[in-house]
């Protein structure tokens, strides 16, 4: 209800009634007004709640209805309370209504007129509610009400009410006191009996304490809490209490209170937590809103607080933060806690608490602060069309904005008109722009518009949108006129002069778009361009075509003209004769025809002089002939005839040339009146379209037949007409390729080929021209296409099934006589075909071909494996390939295999002419191009099993001056069968394998040479390295009897250990690799594995020999205990090489790349694994080589008391043998293997390195072991004392006998007893071997 209000006086009756349907209530006809509220309780703010009353039915229900009167003369107030009065309760529903009763009807508030306000007061028995006290303005002077009491007299009716509310509700104190005691566990469980026992003696004594409040109905203890006991409960009662009377009744509680609780008097509180009224403004709060924080209470009391519940400390004021508290009316207490620029540190739960006494006023509110979410796009870009465009900027959560704002900031300025929705909470902000606002210049400048959202309380929000303008392409096409003839080239420039587009293409007047291969586009920092280029232009090229330049939505387009005057091509012009003999003094009729009639002007050609043609027009074609005669020309001649063509640009062309030779009379043996004449062996050709063939079918009218001359009659020496149908297809082929729109008509083309073959299909089984030019029209088919469907593919093939038939074997072999390449062009163009292939998981089954495909999905594709069957020529053949190795493919390839049954007695023989293929030719392709090499596993019938060595081979286009041959580089023979041989394109090991990620050919005279070394070698090796290890058991106390001693035999007992054991273990993996059975997978890897871990220590053993010989002669006055050096060097002989095993088998194991699919040794092609041994490996030998110039350095240094005469003698012999020992003992001759790593390495640096290192174990048996003075002299003593006795006097007296390292020498005294032999084998036979994994498809095949 709203004021000032037009009635003088009002008053509010209360109804009760109870109901199940809808309430009507009829008074006096005395009101003039009447509002029904019905007031229901709120979440946090109730207004009125329900009274309960017992009603009969259990369905009833009781409400209470406040029913607002309004009436002009004020003396009808008594007659209507006098009215009311009288009435009888219940009232019973009338006949509309049976369902409700009315149970009371009683006045509560009466608003009079007093002056120029409304007082509103209660009647007796009503009072107001504590917010209407709060919230209203109380009449002055009327009022009486103390402090915690409700006021009586409200200025107005408040709006929102509530009005008056009966009074004697209950009214209930929650308080808590402290007692002095201990705090147990037991006070937390209510049915506990301390629990129970506190309860009774503290309540017994708050009865008899609180009973003296007035209206005191209750109180109940509800519950203990620790710090000391804390006792909580609460007091019901029908009033509030005044101050000074609870003092009171809390003193006769202590009073009354066992002096055992020790209670504490001050610690008395009473709670109010219903009797303040908190708000929060705004009540959506946004980070940085001013928010304002309100307490209000019915209380004379400044005494208000403020607490963050979440870091706990109390509010005080800040910079930040404002609190102001103030007495209303001198009875209400108002507190407002004002954060300004409000942050989500902020955020939580706030408590108001108002102290009076030992009263407490609390409320608590939580406070949400969010952010100003705004919605718009990142970016927009605009084009400079005039076109408009709206920027929208949206808030997440719909307010009533104070305002919102719209700005910019960038290089150029464009405005906008912003618009604001109101319901939606966005605003549009619409720009335009044009060529003029955004020269090309500034084309994709951006400027950054920021919209700005700012609440009613000073909140700001605001999101930045980049809007990039983009200028309007100007084009620019050069030339300016383009005219041309048939056969020529032009070119159209297209010029932009902005560099940013989306595309830009060329179509036909039509909508058509150019074929991309005849166009090129290139973008600059300032502009684009694009260059339409026609090298041989057709009359299909006439017409106008457009420069399209798009970004994004917007396109700019340039036309230009291009006249194509007709004029036929050199191909074109067919000729008769092609060849011919005249007699002397005789004439000829000779003819240039062409396929169509234009107006062109024709001349012939003879030698220097020209003769005008007759122009002679039949169905089908437009000859222009003349009449040659050989008087002219002197006998015997060889004249050669060209007919020249002009059109009506003035542009010429020529014809092949006729060739006419002038014989005598006497010498002409064979007449006839279409070939001519001929002298004996004469050979000449002629166009078959030319000839009166038979008519029992159709004319051929391509190709060309050639003839002999034999005896007196004209023989057909070569067939090589091709049939109508299938000559026009192939001069639409040759038109297409030079088509502007080849892509749109080659399905179509397609398809005609695969019906006019069929229709052809007698001609293909008797001409090879006919067979030729299907073939080329393939060819020419195959290089248009950018992607085949399954429906093209299935034309293609269904043409190859019909020329690849048995029944055009013969056809085939006349050609192969003829040295054509046609079997070669095929097989080269469906590979083209199946390259471009885009069709999932397709196949295709004729008789005479198979297709099957794959898409490779992203994520982990599975495995590759197709399989063909051809039940007619019992053959069949499988192909696959891993799922990890189509794992480096890019998604979305194709894989797709062609299978041919007969194509393997059509291609030629190898590249030796010895061998013929037996067996399905399967070509298998992928869609983009491969960069990493994977294998392709084949399985072939063997169909002879029991004769003939087979091969795996594949055809190589580039053999035989790129007219293609078999070729075995890269392919190996893996498992031979009875029934089956299977094939990968891999290639095989050798012994040079550990160091060479190249194998050499498995049948190869180096392959051979290397394997004979290789376990030659091996054997004496292994008895060697045996042989020494017993050597140093025997001498092993005589040798180590000081440190450094000791410590070069250990080295030398563990390099030839490791040796012997890596040794036994390439035994093994040579006994499990066998080429005609599938590798033992468990057991190759544990030979792998072994074999790494057992060289790599070989290699650290040498690297602890070499660095143990450079601290010995280097850091000479420097001694270590045997203790370290033992640990420094089992460290680095077995732990180095032991962490770089396990890391390389656990890093590739898991995904089955460790070791090579055809050899127990490290993987090259897929990870790499084979560094993990040549880089220690070589790092070793580097630092050995090192050592080794250091020795030789100090052996060249003269010792003490040497003459330098007598060094000069020695020095260069015990170099020599110092280089011969240090060789073997440190490993050098593994430097070898560096050449051998590279591919294409010399297969000289192969057989030394393989020589070397082979024979290792029996070096460090002769160096090592045997030549080592100590050794010597141990083994003697031990078994002949004597004997070694004498001779040992006479080895002393030799001077020149002495070994370089014997312990007489000077230089070498220290030097031999730090020397060990050290070494280690290996063979290497890498050599350089072409792989067919250098081409992403190849077909192979078997040979025997």
């Amino acid at each position: 209800m709203k004021s000032p209000r037009r009635t003088t006086l009002c008053f509010v009756i209360i109804a009760i009634y109870s109901s199940q349907a809808t309430l009507s209530l009829n008074l006096e006809s005395i009101v003039y007004h009447s509002l029904l509220h019905e007031h229901e309780l709120m979440e946090e703010d109730p207004v009125r709640p329900k009274r309960a009353v017992a009603v009969s039915s259990p369905a009833a229900q009781e409400f209470t209805v406040d029913v607002e009167i309004s009436f002009e003369n004020a003396s009808f107030l008594e007659p209507i309370k006098a009215y009311l009065n009288n009435l009888s309760f219940p009232i019973q529903g009338n006949d509309t209504d049976l369902a409700t009763d009315i149970l009371s009807i009683e006045v509560s508030t009466v608003c009079r007129p007093n002056g120029n306000e409304i007082w509103c007061s209660c009647e007796t028995g009503y009072e107001w509610p504590q917010e209407s006290c709060l919230h209203n303005l109380t009449c002055q002077g009327h009022d009486g009400s103390s402090a915690g009491h409700h006021c009586h007299c409200l200025k107005g009716l408040p709006p929102k009410g509530p009005f008056c509310q009966l009074q004697g509700a209950d009214v209930i104190l929650r308080m808590s006191v402290r007692l002095n005691v201990g705090f147990q566990e037991d006070l937390r469980n209510s049915s506990s009996a301390l629990y129970k026992s506190y309860m009774t003696d503290l309540e017994t004594a708050f009865w008899k304490g609180y009973s003296i409040l007035p209206g005191f109905k209750l109180v109940t203890v509800t519950g203990f809490r620790p710090g000391s006991v804390v006792v909580t409960y609460e007091i019901t009662t029908t009033t509030t209490t005044s101050p000074a009377l609870m003092h009171k009744a809390n003193e006769k509680v202590t009073q009354n209170l066992n002096q055992t609780y020790k209670v504490d008097s001050s610690s008395f509180q009473v709670t109010y937590s219903n009797e303040t009224k908190f708000s929060i403004t705004p009540e959506i709060i946004f980070e940085g809103d001013t928010v304002t924080l309100m307490c209000e209470n019915e209380v004379f009391s400044t005494n208000v607080s403020w607490m963050h519940v979440e870091t706990g400390l109390d509010i005080q004021n800040s910079t930040e933060v404002s609190i102001y508290t103030s007495m209303l009316n001198n009875m209400t207490s108002v507190s407002r806690l004002i954060i300004h620029n409000i942050t989500r540190v902020y955020m939580g739960e706030y408590i108001c608490k108002l102290t009076l006494d030992i009263f407490e006023y609390a409320s608590r509110r939580k406070l949400e602060v969010i952010p100003i979410q705004i919605l718009a796009s990142e970016a927009v870009e605009v084009m400079c069309d005039n076109n408009p465009v709206s920027l929208n900027c949206c808030s997440e959560v719909n307010v009533n904005w104070s305002q919102i704002e719209w700005k910019q900031e960038g290089s150029i300025s464009i405005q906008g008109n912003a618009e604001i929705d109101t319901d939606s909470g966005c605003s549009r902000y619409t720009l335009m722009a044009n060529e003029t606002q955004c020269p090309s210049g500034s084309s994709g400048t951006t400027v950054v518009y920021t919209c700005e959202f700012i609440s009613a309380h000073g909140a700001r929000g605001r999101k930045d949108i980049e809007v990039t303008f983009i200028s309007v392409a100007k084009l620019n096409i050069t030339p300016d006129l383009i005219s041309v003839s048939e056969g020529q080239s032009f070119f159209i420039k297209c010029i932009s002069d902005m560099s940013n587009y989306d595309e830009m293409y060329w179509n036909t007047s039509a909508g058509a778009k150019i074929y991309k291969r005849f166009y090129t586009t290139r973008r600059y920092s300032d502009r684009a361009e694009s260059v339409l280029t026609v090298k041989t232009s057709t009359r299909e090229w006439n017409g106008t075509y457009h420069c399209v330049f798009r970004y994004k939505t917007l396109y700019r387009v340039m036309a230009k003209d291009v006249i194509v005057y007709p004029l036929p091509l050199e191909s074109n012009i067919m000729v008769d004769p092609v060849e011919a003999a005249i007699p002397c003094r005789s004439s000829r009729h000779i003819r240039c025809c062409v396929e169509e009639d234009s107006d062109y002007k024709v001349i012939f050609q003879v030698g220097s002089s020209s003769f005008p043609a007759v122009k002679e027009v039949d169905e089908k074609q437009v000859c222009y002939k003349h009449h040659f005669t050989a008087d002219s020309v002197s006998c015997p001649e060889n004249v050669d005839v060209f007919c020249h063509f002009t059109n009506a640009a003035n542009n010429s062309v020529q014809s092949p040339s006729m060739k006419l030779n002038l014989v005598p009379g006497e010498s002409i043996t064979c007449q006839d009146p279409i070939l001519g004449v001929g002298e004996p062996g004469k050979v000449i050709q002629k166009l078959c379209q030319f000839l009166n063939i038979t008519r029992s079918r159709e004319s051929p009218i391509g190709g060309i037949i050639t003839y002999k001359c034999v005896g007196s009659q004209w023989q057909i020496e070569r067939n090589d007409c091709i049939s109508a149908p299938i000559n026009a297809l192939l001069q639409l082929a040759k038109a297409l390729v030079k088509s502007p729109t080849q892509d749109e008509k080659l399905p179509s083309y397609l398809g005609n080929l695969s019906i006019s073959t069929k229709q052809a299909k007698l001609e293909v089984d008797s001409f090879s021209g006919t067979l030729g030019a299907i073939i080329n029209i393939l060819d020419l088919f195959s290089t248009v296409p950018t992607q085949v469907n399954s429906e093209m593919m299935t034309h293609v093939l269904s043409t190859v099934d019909i020329i690849l038939g048995k029944s055009a074997l013969n056809t085939w072999k006349m050609s192969q006589q003829q040295k054509t390449n046609y079997s070669s062009q095929l097989l080269d163009s469906v590979e083209r075909f199946s390259r471009v292939l885009r069709a999932e998981d397709s196949t295709i089954s004729q008789p005479n071909v198979q297709m099957k495909s794959m898409v490779i999905k992203p994520g982990h594709p599975q495995s590759y494996r197709q399989s063909f069957v051809f039940s007619d020529s019992d053959l069949w053949g499988n192909v696959t390939i891993s799922g990890c190795q189509l794992e480096h493919l890019q998604p979305d390839s194709f894989v797709v295999t062609v299978a041919f049954p007969t194509l393997k007695t059509i291609l030629d023989r190898d590249v030796l002419g010895e061998n013929f293929a037996n067996s399905l030719v399967m070509t298998t392709t992928v869609s983009r191009r491969i960069t990493t090499p994977f294998r392709i596993l084949m399985t072939f019938k063997n169909s002879h099993p029991s004769g003939g060595i087979p091969q795996c081979v594949f055809w190589n286009f580039n053999l035989a001056n790129h007219t293609g041959g078999w070729d075995n580089s890269g392919c190996y023979v893996k498992e031979v069968t009875e029934d089956s041989v299977s094939c990968s394109c891999e290639h095989l090991t050798s012994f040079s394998i550990l160091m060479s990620p190249d194998s050499p050919d498995p049948d190869s005279l180096l392959k051979i040479l290397l394997d004979i070394i290789s376990y030659i070698g091996l054997c004496f090796s292994i008895l060697s390295l045996a042989a020494c290890l017993v050597v140093e058991a025997v001498v092993w106390k005589s040798v180590t009897k000081n440190r450094t001693s000791s410590m070069r035999h250990t080295c030398i007992v563990n390099i030839t250990a490791s040796l012997l054991v890596a040794d036994v273990w390439f035994i093994v993996a040579a006994a499990i690799h066998d080429h005609r059975f599938p590798l033992n997978e468990t057991a190759c890897v544990a030979a792998t594995f072994f074999i790494h871990f057992f060289y790599l220590s070989v290699f650290f053993w040498m690297l602890t020999l070499g660095l143990m010989l450079f601290y010995r002669l280097v850091f000479i006055l420097h001694d270590t205990s045997k203790s370290i050096q033992k640990t420094i060097a089992f460290s680095l002989g077995y732990g180095c090489p032991l962490v770089i095993s396990v890391i390389t088998v656990g890093a590739t194991q898991p995904r089955e790349v460790y070791m090579r699919k055809n050899a127990c040794w490290l993987n090259w092609e897929d990870t790499k694994a084979l560094l993990a041994f040549v880089i220690p490996a070589l790092i070793i030998v580097v630092v050995n080589m090192t050592i080794t110039v250091v020795v030789i350095t100090k052996i060249l240094r003269p010792s003490i008391g040497d003459k330098p005469s007598k060094q000069e003698k020695s020095s260069l012999f015990q170099v020599t043998k110092s280089i011969g020992v240090l060789t073997p003992l440190l490993g050098l001759t593994w430097g070898f293997g560096l050449a051998t790593v590279f591919q294409g390495s010399n297969a000289v640096f192969h057989i030394v390195f393989t020589l070397l290192n082979a024979f290792q174990g029996l070096f460090i048996l002769l160096f090592g072991c045997l030549w080592d003075q100590k050794v010597q002299e141990a083994l003697l003593n031990k078994y002949s004392r004597s004997k070694w006795s004498s001779q040992h006097s006479k080895s002393t007296s030799i001077g020149s006998s002495t070994p370089v390292f014997s312990m007489s020498s000077p230089i070498s005294r220290r030097f031999n007893n730090l020397f060990g032999k050290t070494g280690t084998y290996n063979v290497s036979t890498p050599e350089t071997t072409s792989s067919s994994l250098e081409n992403t498809s190849s077909a192979y095949s078997l040979l025997n």
